[in-house]
């Protein structure tokens, strides 16, 4: 809980990775994950009548990817680029203009951050944001990396705890990430501290 936050031109929204794939009944799904498409709408709503920026991230990922299994890494085949897994959900609602953002594109790198290997910190420097506001999936992997990156660059964070979900490979790991983003300076955030 860090107070209460008005929301101006200056802050971004980011929803990290809501793909078909992470969803339930996606090659890598997060349990409930569909859960909180409809929050991250309301967050929509509330930042862009706010007049802030929308931005939403993916794993674009080509066929033959390290982090898939028959290639040793520790995930089934996932989000590869132009497929339907790879799509944002149907559900979730993207206003025009949202800035998207591809990660881990390269075949022999992974990148859970939405920094990592992209031109994201150039943007939110050319759209002068000072706060992002991290919500979507996986806490543990991509919402927490990007948010530490995201820190170590130099921006705000607010994470927004009712619109992130993790996959807890090992139990405590979203706990885990939590305490690491609030102990690098991340503050945490709900529907109701927004007025």
């Amino acid at each position: 809980m860090s107070g209460t936050f008005n929301i101006n031109k200056h802050d971004a929204l980011l929803i990290t990775d809501i793909q078909v794939d992470f969803l339930p009944g996606g090659a890598l799904p997060v349990t409930e994950g569909d859960k909180i498409v409809p929050v991250i709408n309301k967050y929509v709503s509330k930042f862009k009548a706010a007049d802030a920026h929308i931005i939403a991230s993916r794993d674009w990922h080509p066929p033959n990817h390290i982090s898939f299994k028959d290639k040793g890494g520790p995930w089934p085949p996932h989000c590869i680029r132009d497929t339907q897994g790879s799509e944002f959900s149907s559900a979730l609602k993207l206003p025009n203009p949202t800035l998207i953002i591809s990660k881990a594109t390269e075949q022999n790198r992974e990148a859970y951050s939405a920094f990592d290997g992209t031109n994201l910190a150039n943007e939110l420097n050319k759209l002068d944001i000072k706060r992002l506001f991290v919500s979507g999936l996986a806490t543990d992997y991509c919402v927490v990396n990007t948010a530490l990156d995201a820190l170590k660059l130099g921006f705000k964070v607010v994470i927004l705890m009712d619109a992130t979900l993790g996959i807890d490979v090992q139990q405590g790991d979203v706990d885990r990430a939590v305490k690491t983003m609030f102990d690098h300076g991340a503050l945490t955030a709900k529907m109701e501290d927004f007025p």
